[in-house]
């Protein structure tokens, strides 16, 4: 196995090397099989609009060729990314939402090969390292079984589950979201928080 390496993308960066990117997210989430061309397309849909948000951040690891990402950027006041934390946020949470202290984690991604070696954790103390004083929270769908191990052995809590609904358009996008259910097909989120210092 190659020794990983970690090293911090501009937003410019990120940009150009978006269709790198893309290919650790077909491998490392292994979609529907033929469906990785529609997942992709998606995917750059959605890293697009992550990468124009204020405060972009990302870290990548790189073991002769990219490996694995982790991204998000910080919440803006104002807008309605939160509603879909009504009623699951704590009350002593709210305070840093209002004070435009919360950074969404929005994208992990470590290709198979690379899982269970450490490669998520280091890519996480790098990026969070900026954002030590900050809420972090990320949303995941209430499926994904890996996000969910990933922020457990994390020690994050999960701070409750909501629906697609009354997330409204602007919940971050994650894992799987670019099949985009019907209609009629009920999506459920939950959301998670890194403990409090």
């Amino acid at each position: 196995m190659a020794e990983v390496f970690l090293r911090r993308l501009s937003r410019w960066q990120a940009e150009q090397q978006r269709e790198a990117i893309a290919d650790v997210y077909v491998e490392a989430y292994e979609g529907v099989p033929g469906a990785e061309y529609r997942d992709r397309q998606g995917f750059l849909r959605n890293f697009e609009n992550a990468v124009q948000r204020a405060d972009f951040d990302m870290v990548v690891a790189d073991a002769h060729g990219m490996i694995g990402c982790l991204y998000g950027y910080r919440a803006a006041r104002t807008g309605d990314w939160w509603k879909g934390y009504r009623g699951v946020l704590p009350p002593e949470v709210e305070e840093g939402t209002a004070a435009g202290r919360v950074f969404m984690l929005t994208e992990l991604m470590v290709v198979p090969a690379y899982r269970r070696q450490g490669v998520s954790e280091r890519l996480r103390t790098l990026l969070l390292s900026r954002h030590a004083t900050d809420l972090i929270v990320s949303v995941i769908k209430r499926d994904d079984d890996l996000g969910r191990e990933v922020l457990r052995s994390w020690g994050w809590t999960k701070l409750g589950e909501f629906d697609r609904g009354e997330s409204g358009s602007s919940a971050p996008p994650r894992r799987g979201e670019t099949g985009t259910p019907g209609p009629d097909e009920p999506v459920m989120w939950e959301g998670w928080m890194r403990p409090m210092p």
